[in-house]
């Protein structure tokens, strides 16, 4: 490790981890959006969810 000068901690930014997460919760929201998109418009299917929880509609 080395210590940082003044100037160099004035431009450390910082942030990147919050942008990532955000990002990344976009992204799963739009997929869990089309997922439940598609299992409401189908006629007919089925979920399984890990721990034995099963549903289905026909």
């Amino acid at each position: 490790m080395e210590l940082l000068t003044t100037q160099q901690l004035k431009n450390h930014i910082v942030g990147e981890g919050i942008t990532v997460a955000a990002i990344m919760t976009v992204v799963l929201a739009a997929i869990l959006a089309v997922v439940i998109y598609r299992l409401f418009l189908s006629n007919k299917g089925g979920v399984t969810i890990p721990g034995g929880w099963k549903f289905s509609w026909s």
